[in-house]
C-alpha cells in the first residue's frame, strides 16, 4: 500500500523565500531597528493586534506613534538588558536554568527547575542582584530537557524525533528538525526495526543552536511537501516563513501532545540544558512533552520555529522553546518548500501575516490517498504506546503508512526496545 498527502489546488509546491516573509506587525521590529538599541528595549503585539515598542525617551515615543504603532515607556533600554544577559552567561553555568528578555515588564527573567540546588540558586541569585533590580528570579516545576523521547515518527540509536519542515538547497531535499535529536551521520527510520531508511543527519548544530538537516535518501520530498498533517486526515499548507513577535499567537504540533496553541512570551531565550546551552530561542507559554522535539510551530500558514525543548506537560502547562527558522535557514543554506499562492505562477509569493487578529494554524489541505484517514486517526490516538504522528511533512507518510500499522505484540516489543529513550 502506498499512501500520499497532497495539497489541495494548486498541488504543486514551489521552492519559496529563504526568510523573506515577515508579517504586518514587524513595524514593531523596523521601528526598533531605526532608533537603535539604546532608546528602545523590544516591541511585542498587543492583544488587538497592534504593535508595542518599549522606548527610552520622549523623542523616540513620538516617532513610534506616528508611525502607527503604540509607545510604553521603560526604564531600561536593550542595550541595558543584553548587558544583563552577557554578564549571566559569563558565571559559572547552572544546568536547569534560563533566562529570556521579557519586553513587556522590561525584565531579564531567569528561571531555575527543580533540579538546581539551593547553593546554585543562590549564587546566581547573587549574580543577579549584582546586575540591577531588573532581573527577575523565579523557581519553576519540573525539569528543562529536551524533548527527544516516544516521538515519532522518525528513529535512529541516538532516539526518537518528529519531522518539522521540507526544506530544500535547490537540488536535494530535506527534514529540517532538531539538532538535538542526533549527531551528524545519525541514520533515520520510519519504523522499528530498520527495513525503512529515511535518511542521514547532516549539518546539525547542538548545543549553541539546536537545529539539524536529515538528507532524505532519495533526493526528494515527494508530493505534499509544502503540507504538515495535524491529524483527522487534515493538513496545513506551509505558505511562508518570518520571524515570530512577542505577544504572536502560535500553534505548535507534536507526536505525543497533538496539537496546542498558546503565545510567544520572549525571544532570544537561553536554555541550559543537561546537555548545554542554547541560544537565542523563541520562548512561549504553549505545552509540550517529551516526544515533541522537531515538531513544527507555526501560524496562518507561516513556519516559525522547531521544538527544542522546555518544563511542564499538557496537563499542568509549561514553557517550551523554538529554534526560529529563519537562522536555521540562513546558516545551513537552504529553503522552505511551500506552497503556491492562488493565481501565483512559478516561484514563490509573498506569505501572509502570522499575527493579524485570530491566528489560525492556516489554510487546510485534505490529506489523502489510500487508508490515510485511518491511519492518521491510529497514530493520533493518545492510547497508543506510539504516541502519534500530529505533525509531519506530508511526504513523510508514505514512508510510514506501509508497516507501521503493527501487532500488538509487535509494538509491545517496539516499546521495549526504545526503552532505554523513553524515560
Amino acid at each position: 500500500m502506498v499512501t500520499r498527502a497532497v495539497a489541495s489546488e494548486p498541488p504543486d509546491p514551489s521552492i519559496g523565500v529563504p526568510y523573506a516573509a515577515r508579517p504586518a506587525t514587524s513595524m514593531g521590529t523596523d521601528l526598533v531597528s531605526r532608533l537603535g538599541t539604546s532608546r528602545t528595549a523590544g516591541s511585542w503585539v498587543d492583544s488587538a493586534g497592534r504593535p508595542v515598542v518599549a522606548v527610552t525617551d520622549e523623542k523616540a515615543a513620538d516617532e513610534v506613534e506616528r508611525a502607527g504603532a503604540r509607545a510604553k515607556m521603560v526604564r531600561h533600554s536593550m542595550s541595558d538588558l543584553k548587558s544583563a544577559t552577557a554578564t549571566l552567561r559569563s558565571a559559572p553555568r547552572v544546568p536547569g536554568t534560563a533566562w529570556a528578555l521579557d519586553y513587556k515588564s522590561n525584565e531579564v527573567v531567569v528561571r531555575g527547575d527543580s533540579t538546581v540546588s539551593a547553593s546554585d540558586w543562590s549564587r546566581l541569585t547573587d549574580v543577579a542582584e549584582g546586575i540591577g533590580g531588573f532581573v527577575r528570579m523565579e523557581r519553576t516545576e519540573g525539569t528543562f530537557t529536551t524533548r527527544v523521547n516516544g516521538a515519532q515518527p522518525i528513529l535512529s540509536t541516538a532516539g526518537r524525533c518528529s519531522a518539522g519542515f521540507n526544506v530544500t538547497d535547490g537540488a536535494t531535499d530535506y527534514i529540517l528538525t532538531a539538532g538535538h535529536c542526533g549527531p551528524d551521520g545519525s541514520v533515520w527510520f520510519a519504523d522499528d526495526r530498520g527495513r525503512e531508511q529515511v535518511g542521514t543527519s547532516l549539518k546539525g548544530s547542538f548545543p549553541g543552536d539546536d537545529y539539524s538537516l536529515v538528507k532524505y535518501d532519495s533526493g526528494r520530498a515527494g508530493e505534499g511537501a509544502d503540507v504538515v498533517a495535524v491529524g483527522d486526515g487534515k493538513g496545513v499548507r506551509i505558505t511562508g516563513v518570518a520571524d515570530a513577535e512577542v505577544g504572536q499567537k502560535i500553534f505548535r504540533s507534536g507526536s505525543t501532545s497533538g496539537l496546542r496553541e498558546g503565545e510567544v512570551t520572549a525571544l532570544n531565550a537561553t536554555v541550559n540544558y543537561p546537555e548545554g546551552t542554547v541560544t537565542g530561542l523563541i520562548e512561549t507559554n504553549v505545552c509540550a512533552e517529551p516526544g515533541d522535539s522537531g515538531g513544527p510551530m507555526f501560524a496562518d500558514g507561516i513556519a516559525l520555529g522547531v521544538t527544542s525543548g522546555g518544563s511542564g506537560d499538557c496537563t499542568a502547562g509549561g514553557t517550551t522553546f523554538f529554534q526560529p527558522v529563519t537562522k536555521a535557514l540562513t546558516e545551513l543554506g537552504v529553503k522552505l518548500i511551500v506552497a503556491k499562492q492562488a493565481g501565483a505562477g512559478t516561484g514563490s509569493s509573498p506569505a501572509p501575516s502570522a499575527s493579524q487578529g485570530a491566528a489560525s494554524p492556516g489554510s487546510s489541505a485534505p490529506v489523502t490517498g489510500e487508508d490515510v484517514s485511518g491511519l492518521l486517526s491510529r497514530l493520533t490516538d493518545p492510547r497508543n504506546v506510539g504516541p502519534g504522528l500530529l505533525v509531519i511533512a506530508g511526504s513523510l507518510v508514505a514512508l510510514v503508512a506501509t508497516r507501521w500499522i503493527r501487532a500488538e505484540q509487535d509494538r509491545k516489543a517496539y516499546r521495549q526496545y526504545y526503552s532505554a529513550t523513553w524515560g
